[in-house]
């Protein structure tokens, strides 16, 4: 199945050279599975074309594909489906640097769903393909990170919430090949598990941050650590350029921030790094004292570890509970420009539209928001194309209105444009 979609929306604000909306295809909207924030990536792009993946009411995965420059989108319906009611089950795909479209779809403690298109630049997908052939039958959260030099590297969790272990894989271009880099990056050692978030630097250094999680319960999400490696996450190091042991555990991680249980802090958030590699994780949690989870950014200044509160909210909200949560916020996203940084998320008491917070020098910490949608995304999250950014500081992000029900119930709600949101902050 294949259409063309044109419709454009221009429109701009006070605190953006220009914004504009186009529309791919009708997405399914029961739940969070094609909006939530951890999909790496919704959107992936090289220098020739952009992609778009997402499942439609029949729980068919959908591809669609412009040239980089813009135009209209080819749309294709692929024979892959997944379990669309369980707002895990997201698809995540990535561009290497020989344009070929890797992809990985349907996960939630089950075996491994990963193709690759037949050919560069194409919306053809190979038969289902294994990576390594071994650790890869209960796999959650696939994410997909492009190296400088177009390889790529490959996370996901082995084990259940609250008794899992972090797996990395590499795929190296040259040979068109994958092999396991580390069998057990972060270890759970069979009594919390890590919920992370990662990014690779422009000098190709992976940096990753982690919350522990002691049951399946959110509630028991505590404390913020991380690490990093130069070599493709063969060895590792600590913020301080001190051997960092793997696999890391409770017992030998880099704890940044200290933030106890029933903190309502959430997991599997993001981070970015600046010029510099310096690394900056945006989340939120409750701070002592206050009724109100505030977003948070966390970052390193080059010597010491800093945080900052990035909103002033006022209504009260507690985590607690197993599955997908119906929570008035989103988890955010984060990006730096110089000493610019930006918070995109959705939340009630802005009437859930997109909006973002940002703050035009880091080290003064004053923060404004403005909104991206005139409307509500529902219980959306934000998602972006990460190379595109990385290579022009363009924010294409993926929007669509998406219901949510409590505990992975669904929402009888109709289909809903795909819409990617172009801006460019000033």
């Amino acid at each position: 199945m294949k259409c063309a979609w044109t419709i454009l929306f221009f429109f701009v604000t006070a605190d953006c050279l220009s914004q504009k909306e186009s529309v791919v295809g009708w997405g399914w909207a029961g739940n969070t599975v094609n909006t939530v924030v951890f999909r790496r990536n919704s959107i992936a792009s090289d220098s020739h074309w952009q992609y778009v993946a997402y499942y439609d009411s029949t729980g068919h995965v959908v591809l669609a594909r412009r040239n980089i420059t813009g135009g209209s989108w080819e749309v294709k319906q692929t024979r892959y489906k997944g379990n669309i009611t369980d707002a895990h089950n997201s698809i995540s795909i990535m561009v290497d640097g020989d344009g070929y479209l890797h992809m990985s779809w349907d996960h939630h403690n089950n075996q491994l769903n990963y193709c690759r298109s037949v050919a560069p630049e194409s919306l053809e997908l190979t038969d289902k393909l294994p990576m390594v052939g071994s650790t890869e039958s209960r796999v959650s959260y696939p994410e997909f990170y492009k190296m400088p030099n177009g390889d790529l590297l490959f996370l996901y969790r082995d084990g259940s919430s609250g008794r899992g272990n972090l797996i990395l894989n590499r795929y190296y271009t040259t040979r068109k090949k994958w092999e396991r880099i580390q069998d057990n990056l972060i270890d759970g050692e069979g009594e919390r598990s890590a919920y992370w978030q990662a990014c690779v630097d422009d000098q190709g250094v992976f940096h990753i941050s982690w919350v522990w999680r002691e049951t399946p319960d959110v509630a028991s999400n505590h404390d913020l650590c991380y690490a990093r490696s130069a070599d493709g996450g063969k060895t590792w190091q600590k913020s301080g350029g001190s051997v960092q042991v793997v696999p890391m555990n409770a017992a030998n991680a880099e704890y940044i921030a200290h933030i106890p249980q029933n903190s309502d802090l959430i997991n599997g958030t993001s981070m970015t790094t600046d010029a510099k590699g310096r690394p900056y994780i945006a989340t939120y949690w409750r701070p002592q004292g206050n009724i109100s989870p505030q977003y948070h950014l966390v970052y390193f200044n080059g010597s010491a570890w800093q945080i900052q509160q990035v909103s002033n909210r006022t209504a009260g909200f507690t985590l607690s509970g197993g599955g997908t949560r119906r929570i008035p916020i989103s988890r955010p996203q984060v990006m730096v420009r110089g000493k610019k940084v930006y918070l995109v998320f959705r939340d009630a008491e802005r009437d859930n539209r997109l909006s973002v917070a940002y703050c035009n020098n880091i080290s003064k910490g004053e923060w404004n928001t403005v909104d991206l949608t005139e409307t509500s995304i529902g219980q959306s999250e934000p998602s972006f194309d990460t190379e595109l950014w990385r290579r022009k500081n363009m924010l294409h992000l993926y929007v669509q209105y998406s219901g949510q029900g409590d505990g992975e119930r669904t929402e009888q709600i109709a289909p809903q444009h795909v819409r990617i949101l172009e801006w460019r902050p000033r």
